[in-house]
């Protein structure tokens, strides 16, 4: 027989090719691997629902609890700028308010914050310098730059109607207010709450009470 007619066998049809098994650093590598991603899922789920769940009770409690609002206008300067982002403590019946509280409420639609001067039935008296009287005794108003009768078309003295609270900003040439029957007194369906502190800006966070 010639050289040149010499052939290999061929292999069989069926014969599949042979697999080679992956060396033991191979498969602890890719053990680690997806180890390494179900716990960065484990992770990530859990931090998913810590958020989703902070989220809604911060809705909660600025719903129910501590309304978060944003301030307009110059009508509490120097106290409260315009853009202000401020935190209040949500009227509940039976709450009461005092001199001096920062009152949240609504006014043809619109949520302004004044400060509370006289209490149902007190007797309130402002001088044409801006000087303010509640029971014939002169109000101490260090929060108040400058005094001014301002925005004023009521009559003096003024008895303060039952269930409403005489309210005044601290800007008083400005402000409109319970001095002007636009605004008049506020009754406790139409309060939201007493601020209680600002959160923004915050190189000027402070409490009001």
């Amino acid at each position: 027989m010639n050289r040149r007619d010499q052939r290999a066998p061929a292999a069989p049809e069926n014969e599949q090719p042979k697999l080679e098994m992956p060396d033991i650093s191979t498969l602890e590598s890719e053990l680690k691997r997806i180890k390494h991603r179900e716990r960065f899922r484990r992770v990530l789920r859990s931090t998913v629902y810590s958020l989703v769940v902070v989220a809604a009770a911060a809705v909660l409690v600025a719903t129910l609890w501590m309304p978060v609002l944003r301030t307009y206008g110059s009508s509490m300067t120097p106290t409260i700028e315009d853009g202000n982002i401020v935190v209040a403590w949500a009227w509940r019946k039976g709450s009461s308010f005092h001199t001096g509280d920062l009152l949240a409420f609504y006014a043809d639609n619109k949520l302004l914050v004044k400060r509370v001067i006289a209490a149902p039935g007190e007797w309130v008296r402002i001088e044409d310098d801006g000087t303010v009287y509640v029971n014939d005794v002169m109000l101490d108003e260090p929060y108040i730059s400058e005094k001014a009768l301002g925005n004023c078309n009521i009559e003096f003295p003024y008895q303060v109607p039952e269930n409403q609270w005489f309210v005044m900003g601290d800007h008083r040439s400005t402000s409109s207010d319970s001095r002007n029957t636009a605004v008049g007194c506020v009754s406790v369906e139409r309060v939201v709450g007493i601020v209680l502190f600002r959160v923004w800006p915050f190189k000027e966070i402070r409490t009001f009470r």
